[in-house]
């Protein structure tokens, strides 16, 4: 038998207990058919010497937003400024290389925008007008849950009509005098974001391929998108079909879970039939390199807005407790609804609140004995968790997705906002593996450096951009526990630990060959390690050796 390929002279880091390491693998039709001693008389059409560098499984980011990343890439770059005047001279240029504006385009779009890079301070409408020159402008924040907009924006969106009501879930941001600042809070930035979608089908291709070749790149081989086709977080109704055109193009890099937003999952009929997309398909549908996911949920807000739902106020000096998007009863419909067309859910939940409400919707499924597929349910960040919530996860079979990316660009504000005793359970990494939780590595790209090396230093170290460790070092893992989560763990949260995070015979020939450990460089190190090859399915994504 002839093998495809064989990888020698590696120093290679299985994750697999059976046989935590390894010094050459053996790759067929896409799958690992052996290491070491395995591999004894087998010829291969190509062998490569890795010289002593370290191979470990493909990474999997199980919390990111692909399209949307994409798209950003193509935007008005604006997370390496920390001054408002820089802001508005770098619209101003975007502005002026741009043809005239009409009224169906002429859109200027920015990215990457966090209020806490600036004093707490956001870009003044005035001059946001001064700058788009006559064009409409809308700035997405980093966060995801909320955006700027100018006057001819929100003229468009019709948000400066005397007597607009704030949407359900979100808020039109006002001054003093009751005017418009600019400012969106979440499902309100819909009101311009309506006006961009639809994105074109193949600028969706487009964006899908610009991202995945970044990840493949960083040593990533599996992602989830976390919402997909509906609501504020999707870009088309078709979004899914894109992802279908990226792969059957050849420009889809990295295996793809799609989580469907909840607002697309029809419920089954009185029949029990008819639910799901339309088609009656739910959570598991596909094949290993494009699938559907758990449904996505927003349950609240976010920690750097301070509209994340918490059961007591912020430490900020104000009776704010953030807010759920929707009235419990109705999210708990939702829920219930896509759970009984077959859905898993994914619930996004960061604070005590929200998580409450998903817990008490997960505990009703269970006394239902409702049937669970191989994708378990999810809470999406998992941030303020209590004590009291972490024993009933475990006890649920929850998997969580939290994110130690947010760590060094809002950790210091995200620890002000919730006072020390709460920051000491806010996202938790150790204490979840100790409880026996499915503990997912994920980054919530583009809302913060989606890099998987960065994120997995972030989980050692836990430093805030102050050098102040953030919450408690009790919740730091070690670097082996570490990579355990972006492999081992995510592989087990999206439902394909039985063929993904390890590198064992059977198992998909996803790899990704580091010119160090980071088992044993200095933590500070770990998210420098260069990134030589990505293999996925045996086939290379990215080749620098």
């Amino acid at each position: 038998m002839q093998l495809d390929l064989i990888l020698t002279n590696a120093r290679i880091i299985t994750m697999d207990p059976a046989r935590p390491t390894a010094g050459s693998l053996g790759i067929l039709n896409g799958m690992i058919v052996g290491l070491d001693d395995d591999l004894a008389g087998l010829a291969a059409k190509d062998v490569i010497d890795l010289h002593h560098r370290v191979l470990v499984p493909g990474f999997n980011d199980a919390h990111c937003h692909t399209a949307w990343f994409g798209l950003t890439l193509g935007e008005v770059d604006l997370s390496h400024l920390t001054d408002l005047d820089r802001v508005y001279a770098a619209l101003h240029t975007a502005a002026q290389s741009m043809p005239e504006p009409g009224d169906d385009d002429g859109w200027l779009v920015a990215s990457g925008f966090d209020h806490h890079r600036f004093g707490g301070q956001f870009p003044d409408r005035a001059a946001l007008d001064r700058v788009s020159a006559g064009r409409p402008l809308f700035i997405r924040r980093t966060s995801g849950h909320g955006g700027i907009a100018n006057t001819e924006a929100l003229r468009r969106a019709g948000a400066l009509r005397a007597g607009f009501p704030d949407p359900i879930g979100g808020r039109v941001v006002r001054d003093g005098a009751g005017e418009p600042t600019g400012l969106l809070q979440e499902t309100a930035q819909a009101l311009v974001l309506d006006l961009l979608r639809p994105y074109p089908r193949d600028a969706l291709v487009h964006a899908i391929e610009r991202a995945t070749a970044q990840y493949a790149r960083e040593g990533i081989t599996s992602f989830s998108d976390a919402g997909i086709g509906g609501g504020w977080i999707g870009h088309a109704p078709d979004e899914l079909g894109a992802f279908q055109d990226a792969r059957a193009a050849g420009k889809l890099h990295a295996r793809a879970q799609l989580m469907p937003a909840i607002e697309t999952v029809r419920p089954p009929g009185e029949d029990g039939r008819g639910g799901g997309l339309g088609l009656g398909m739910y959570s598991g549908f596909g094949d290993h390199l494009l699938s559907l996911g758990p449904a996505k949920i927003f349950l609240d807000g976010a920690l750097s807005s301070e509209t994340a739902a918490q059961t007591e106020p912020y430490s900020t000096g104000t009776a704010n407790k953030g807010y759920l998007l929707q009235e419990p009863e109705f999210l708990q419909q939702q829920m219930a609804d896509a759970h009984r067309a077959g859905w898993s859910i994914a619930a996004h939940a960061i604070g005590d609140a929200a998580i409450d409400l998903a817990i008490d919707t997960f505990t009703q499924f269970q006394a239902q004995q409702s049937q669970q597929g191989r994708i378990p349910h999810r809470i999406e960040h998992a941030a303020v968790m209590r004590p009291d919530q972490l024993a009933a996860l475990a006890a649920l079979g929850i998997a969580v997705a939290p994110q130690a990316s947010f760590f060094r660009p809002i950790g210091d504000a995200m620890a002000h906002s919730l006072g020390a005793q709460r920051a000491a359970f806010t996202y938790r990494a150790k204490s979840f593996l100790d409880a026996g939780v499915s503990l997912a590595g994920s980054s919530d790209r583009p809302c913060a450096d989606g890099t998987a090396l960065r994120s997995i230093q972030a989980y050692v170290d836990r430093l805030t951009s102050s050098g102040r460790v953030f919450g408690t070092g009790m919740e730091r893992l070690s670097a082996g526990e570490a990579l355990g989560i972006y492999t081992v763990g995510s592989a087990e949260a999206t439902g394909f630990g039985s063929v993904k995070g390890r590198l064992a015979v059977g198992m998909l020939a996803d790899c990704v060959v580091l010119d160090a450990s980071p088992l044993e460089v200095p933590t500070g190190e770990i998210a420098d390690i260069p990134v030589m090859a990505t293999l996925l399915g045996g086939r290379f994504t990215h080749h620098q050796l």
